[in-house]
């Protein structure tokens, strides 16, 4: 896959693939490659060269039962002011003209489900930066994608916030069985979250390499994944992978 921009060239990913159900976090320090690659995978950039294909279909043989459909969560929770959390929440189907009985259903239970409910007549400026971060993803949710883009999603919370809502998150997406690719600059965010951790070059942006991660204790606890063996072997391993200019996957 290759695309370019202002005569830069930006990624040159051979191949990247990825399973259902599965938390797969992108990890680069660098300015350029990975907004632009969920960029495409979105559909809003055009590649030059390559595709991306969804269960063997490129987006120009997708019809209305195959289309993938994609829920992007940027790094800001861009919850309108003027609209209360649930119709904020809502304004996706809204947009996509399915404000059916059932979809409306699905978004209560998800408000319930998040702790928003009985905030959901309340305006974002009420809600904490958490708890504006899950009606970010409940939007996200709400019209039912197949595969979540999560654009660094938690830069904008401090350090304890950032560290709960993403766990609170993350677990919510194993939950519900939906597939997610996060971008992160923070190694040890995506050691803790992910089932897989690719690290992309610099520009322009390749693949370095790909580890599958895997811990013996549940997900729910954050500190207590950091405290484990495991978690310190994947840092070791991945953080000399970032210092090593010659390493490739």
């Amino acid at each position: 896959m290759k695309f370019h921009w202002r005569r830069l060239k930006i990624s040159h990913t051979p191949y990247l693939a990825f399973d259902d159900q599965h938390v797969v976090k992108s990890f680069q320090i660098g300015t350029i490659g990975k907004s632009t690659l969920l960029s495409i995978i979105a559909g809003l950039l055009a590649t030059e060269k390559g595709e991306v294909l969804y269960r063997g279909l490129s987006s120009k043989d997708y019809c209305a039962d195959t289309a993938l459909k994609i829920g992007y969560m940027l790094q800001r929770d861009h919850l309108f002011e003027w609209r209360t959390v649930y119709r904020n929440v809502i304004l996706g189907l809204e947009l996509t003209h399915s404000l059916t009985k059932e979809n409306t259903d699905y978004v209560l239970k998800l408000l319930e489900d998040y702790g928003l409910l009985d905030f959901k007549d309340k305006k974002p400026s009420e809600l904490s930066g958490g708890m504006r971060q899950r009606a970010a993803l409940i939007r996200t949710m709400a019209v039912h994608p197949d595969l979540l883009l999560l654009d660094e999603p938690f830069s904008a919370l401090d350090f304890q916030t950032r560290l709960s809502v993403s766990a609170d998150i993350a677990n919510i997406i194993r939950q519900t069985g939906k597939t997610a690719l996060l971008i992160t600059h923070d190694l040890s965010e995506a050691i803790t979250l992910a089932d897989r951790v690719i690290v992309l070059s610099k520009r322009p942006a390749g693949i370095k390499r790909e580890m599958e991660i895997h811990y013996e204790i549940s997900r729910e606890d954050p500190l207590a994944i950091r405290g484990t063996a495991a978690y310190q072997t994947y840092f070791n391993q991945l953080w000399e992978v970032l210092t090593d200019d010659t390493t490739t996957a």
